[in-house]
């Protein structure tokens, strides 16, 4: 592997892996998919081990909008 290559992989690899949240242990996957990417193929599926290494991130849940208030009843004179 020439040096270029390698580095452009290691640079689109740390890429990746920012990009994904940083997990741990999907190293690999991330070396081959940017692998893939810097050779012109597309990328792999990822296997049923990445997919299990993945963090998930916690989801935020969305706050209630407050119930409007009723506007008070007009008195008839």
């Amino acid at each position: 592997m020439t040096d270029d290559r390698h580095e452009r992989i290691r640079q689109r690899a740390h890429e990746i892996w920012e990009k994904a949240g940083r997990p741990e242990g999907a190293h690999m996957e991330h070396w081959d998919q940017a692998t893939a990417e810097i050779d012109g193929e597309k990328p792999k599926k990822a296997s049923k081990k990445a997919a299990a290494a993945k963090v998930d991130k916690p989801k935020v849940a969305k706050a209630e909008k407050p119930a409007k208030a009723k506007a008070p009843a007009k008195k008839k004179a």
